[in-house]
């Protein structure tokens, strides 16, 4: 097996069931992955919790509007015009390819896209670069549209895109919600679902698909009453930030602010900006990732995309690519609603107090569902020596896991099944994300469990039968104690608000670990 990573990760997701490439049967197309059983529950997992933390509590809007749209929706946004890439073709062979992403891998350079057309056909030509597949000799790259082209209707008479992002569908719903807001300003839509982006040349797995979930929220606000009500809570939250200056000297190492500290300063334009970033940096966290492995990183303002005053990406450090994307965070200004106004001809402002009109301004922090499985399976992977053999473990923080805990009979006789499957039963009805092993040695199924990540076992022997106590097995320490089946959901739920194993029952040692 390979030592890579990612590699290791691939493996594991396709025989255990997270993920795998699509279409295997007929040979696979790249750019398209699977999800199977548990990297859907992850998935789902990772979207309650950006819930928690972006909606809930703010008190914000959800829609769920169609992943195709008119061409007169892209035609005022922008992205007809702007949506592209440098793509070049080999002469020999065909194959197309993104070309920031060849000089990227030649030459071991981040964010090559930044530098803009002139310089990605030099780098092309000076780096000697030629096609990775078959050695052959690569055209001068061109601009290519990157969103899918489709029909509307039987006759074919009217084209449709397969929208490249959610936030065109909360611009074009932002009266609607409005007025269900009860025309209070600032106000948030916010927007979970498939997006399609006709990539030249995808690649590693489920961080660049050609269609993928993507979770976003348009904050609207007054620009001459930009203050967030909320900034309090994430004000002192120290943030890694690579200034526009910092990357154009192409400076790696970020300074460390405090988010007021960065608004103060004039580095962040406004504080739904900063908030949004402190709360992003907490998100992360909760997902596992530490904070010396997040920054953000601004953009350039040729990189940034036409419709942003000012962006910065939220990436994170990874032992597979170094540093990857996993959130944006635009200022939109008025474009989007201006644009729309102007091409629709429906009024987009909103009135005052003082009676005067004004179009609301956005801020927008967007986050890609696929790149955070990844992030999250990476940040929890450990292997762990076991009987003189290595195990592999997902770490996943405890709710985000697949499945809450294991039951398990020791033998498959004597009632213990029975026994099992009640109390199975018992957690289902109580809400828990339980799953039922009866397959193989205890060993085994506890190897099987560490592998999904199941953060607790519970083996039902002799003693349940007897004397009404079971054995829970905690992932993470291996750590088994004894708890009375009378007791055990009241002790499931002490483990699931942070107690850790030692403080649910008696401690006995395991003979796993040597």
């Amino acid at each position: 097996m390979s030592n890579n990573i990612y590699d290791i990760i691939s493996e594991i997701s396709k025989r255990r069931g997270f993920f795998w490439s699509s279409f295997e049967i007929y040979g696979g197309i790249a750019g398209y992955v699977t999800y199977g059983d548990y990297g859907v529950k992850l998935k789902r997992n990772i979207e309650a919790l950006w819930r928690e933390y972006f909606i809930r509590k703010q008190g914000f809007f959800e829609i769920d509007d169609p992943i195709t749209n008119p061409s007169k929706v892209f035609e005022a946004s922008g992205h007809l015009a702007n949506f592209k890439e440098y793509a070049t073709i080999c002469n020999q062979c065909g194959r197309g390819f993104r070309a920031d992403h060849l000089i990227e891998e030649k030459i071991a350079k981040e964010h090559v896209e930044a530098l803009g057309g002139e310089a990605i056909k030099q780098l092309l030509i000076e780096n000697k670069i030629k096609c990775p597949v078959c050695g052959g000799e690569l055209k001068e790259p061109t601009l290519v549209l990157t969103m899918f082209q489709t029909q509307i209707g039987a006759t074919g008479n009217d084209i449709g895109y397969m929208r490249p992002e959610a936030a065109q569908g909360m611009f074009m719903n932002f009266k609607r919600c409005f007025q269900a807001n009860r025309e209070r300003i600032p106000f948030a839509i916010c927007q979970q679902g498939r997006v399609m982006r006709n990539e030249i040349s995808p690649r590693r797995g489920v961080h660049r698909t050609r269609e993928f979930d993507i979770m976003e929220l348009e904050l609207f606000f007054d620009p001459l009453n930009p203050s967030c009500p909320w900034l309090k809570d994430v004000e002192n939250e120290k943030i890694r930030l690579l200034t526009e200056d910092m990357v154009e000297k192409e400076v790696d190492d970020p300074i460390e602010i405090t988010v007021k500290e960065a608004i103060d300063r004039k580095i962040l334009l406004t504080e739904w900006q900063g908030y949004f970033m402190g709360v992003s940096k907490k998100f992360l966290c909760a997902l596992g990732v530490s904070d010396d492995k997040q920054r953000f990183r601004a953009h350039l303002p040729n990189e940034r995309s036409h419709y942003s005053s000012q962006t910065f990406d939220q990436e994170v450090f990874t032992k597979s690519w170094g540093w990857i994307e996993v959130s944006g965070h635009a200022n939109r200004t008025d474009y989007d609603l201006n644009s729309h106004m102007k091409a629709s001809g429906v009024d987009m402002t909103v009135i005052r107090p003082d009676k005067t009109r004004f179009i609301p301004h956005v801020i927008e922090p967007s986050f890609g569902l696929g790149r955070l499985v990844y992030v999250v399976m990476e940040f929890a992977f450990i292997q762990k020596q076991a009987n003189n053999a290595k195990r592999n473990i997902f770490k996943f923080p405890r709710d985000l896991a697949p499945y809450h805990i294991s039951i398990q009979p020791l033998v498959s006789k004597d009632g213990l099944p029975e026994i099992a499957l009640h109390i199975y039963n018992q957690l289902l009805d109580a809400g828990y994300r339980a799953v039922y092993d009866e397959g193989g040695s205890i060993g085994r199924r506890y190897a099987r469990q560490d592998e999904i990540g199941t953060p607790l076992a519970i083996t039902i022997d002799y003693d349940t039968k007897e004397k009404g106590i079971a054995t829970i097995r905690d992932r993470d320490t291996w750590m088994q104690v004894s708890i009375s089946i009378k007791e055990l959901e009241e002790k499931l739920k002490l483990y699931y608000k942070g107690a850790e194993i030692s403080e649910l029952g008696p401690i006995f040692q395991s003979n796993e670990e040597q």
